[in-house]
């Protein structure tokens, strides 16, 4: 590159380009590996679970027909394919539940994008788990500051999904990283990444979630590895995407219509010092995000007060006014917030069976419980977002009157879960699938992620 070229791009680029391209030369501090491996067996686990359910099985149907050179297996499934396909299937099966990982402050699910590609890339490169441990760290950096650098709040509230932005660029870097790209081949998969950014927020309106899977983690985790694999054959690009004529952030400007303007220099703000993993929730129910504070609420309400089904005359439950909305009378059981809670008071606890028994719905108890449920959008915790916080208050029928305020969600960054809850739930995540003993055997393959010397050693611990 001549000297002219370099001088046009931005030191904000620069130091960007320079972290990925140097990343995995950088060990990871040991708390941020250990919540690393969190998020990991979490995505892991999401994405076999997922391989059984509608937008799962969509997903691996369709990649099948693709065909492609066997790089990169896609989980819950016999398939090996290119890393693009494999990265788009796993995507899509990371996300067909309500159980993968969230940024609150990105507001965005990052490891059901990021976490496909970065694997797809490990095995087509047949890189060791310390990297892939490593890029997944990374991808979470990048993503989260893309959203943060775009005003993630008010990006969504224009209409836009934050949900697929900050997660390509994620998908992206950590894909790049694992190709050990120089800093200007970073800086074209940046480019070519950019142009594939897309999504509007109306995925509440996918009855199915089938695209919702789609645009949460299987678009995202495509566009990156389409633009990593695009460098990788020799594809050139624009320099720095971010700064400069016609630029990322001049496309994405609302400041005419919402008065809001991008702020790009936080895109490489604390990178190496602040880890954006650290920042993200495990969900300890595998429901949608608006119903886990309630849940948490009940189940305390339950086990401090004894708390039967047969005891409740009202339940009112408070959260955001997005949350109300998202979550009202949903025909889905794992996204309707008055059956989730319903199924909490009559079996005092929610499983992944009892959130996805959609014959459930209609059974004549569990609906008089749910028109007891009365579920309102709240001014207060509306102001508190991104924190999803929730009220529950019970009347009963002894004239008790119980309340509980969830603040901080178990298994968020202020309550994280331990490495046993997680393993807990991902051991029941995984075991109906793939048999308890490959279930174990993953669990601690990940716990010990750093003695792999090969990603596609995984493949026959991730096989229906």
């Amino acid at each position: 590159m001549s000297s002219k070229e370099s001088s046009k791009i931005s030191p904000l680029m620069q130091d960007l380009a320079g972290y990925i391209a140097t990343a995995l030369k950088k060990p990871l501090p040991a708390p941020v590996a250990e919540k690393t491996k969190h998020h990991l067996l979490d995505t892991l686990a999401a994405m076999i679970s997922g391989a059984k359910l509608p937008p799962g099985k969509m997903a691996i149907a369709y990649t099948k027909r693709l065909g492609g050179t066997k790089e990169a297996a896609v989980a819950g499934s016999r398939m090996v394919t290119s890393a693009v396909n494999a990265a788009l299937a796993n995507g899509m099966l990371a996300h067909a539940d309500e159980t993968d990982d969230s940024h609150q402050g990105a507001l965005m699910h990052p490891g059901c994008a990021i976490v496909p590609a970065a694997l797809a890339m490990a095995e087509r490169g047949r890189a060791g788990g310390a990297q892939l441990l490593r890029a997944v760290a990374l991808g979470y950096d990048v993503a989260a500051r893309i959203n943060f650098s775009l005003k993630a709040l008010k990006f969504r509230l224009a209409g836009h999904l934050t949900h697929s932005f900050g997660p390509s660029f994620g998908a992206a870097a950590a894909g790049a990283a694992l190709a050990r790209f120089t800093p200007r081949q970073v800086r074209h998969a940046l480019s070519y990444t950019a142009q594939q950014t897309a999504g509007v927020s109306t995925y509440p309106r996918d009855t199915d979630h089938i695209e919702k899977a789609f645009d949460f983690g299987g678009m995202a985790a495509r566009a990156g590895i389409y633009a990593v694999t695009m460098v990788q054959s020799g594809c050139t690009g624009v320099e720095d995407v971010f700064s400069g004529e016609r630029n990322f952030f001049v496309a994405w400007d609302e400041t005419g219509r919402i008065g809001m303007a991008p702020q790009p220099e936080l895109l490489s703000r604390g990178l190496g010092s602040v880890f954006e993993i650290m920042n993200t929730n495990i969900k300890r129910w595998s429901v949608g995000s608006p119903i886990q504070a309630p849940l948490d609420s009940l189940l305390e309400l339950i086990r401090a007060h004894k708390v039967k089904a047969a005891d409740v005359e009202k339940a009112v439950v408070r959260v955001s006014h997005t949350g109300a909305a998202t979550v009202d009378n949903r025909e889905m059981p794992d996204i309707c917030m008055q059956h989730m809670c319903a199924v909490m008071l009559i079996d005092g606890i929610v499983t992944f069976e009892s959130a996805h028994d959609e014959r459930r719905m209609k059974d004549p108890r569990l609906l008089a419980m749910r028109r007891r449920v009365e579920l309102y959008g709240d001014d207060e915790l509306h102001k508190r977002l991104p924190q999803r916080q929730g009220i529950v208050e019970l009347e009963l029928k002894d004239g008790r009157r119980l309340r509980h305020h969830t603040v901080a969600v178990r298994g968020t960054a202020e309550n994280p879960m331990t490495r046993a809850e997680v393993d807990e739930k991902c051991y029941h995540l995984m075991a109906p699938v793939i048999g308890a003993r490959r279930s174990r055997q993953l669990c601690d393959t990940v716990w010990h992620i750093e003695r792999l010397k090969d990603a596609r050693q995984l493949r026959p611990l991730l096989r229906a």
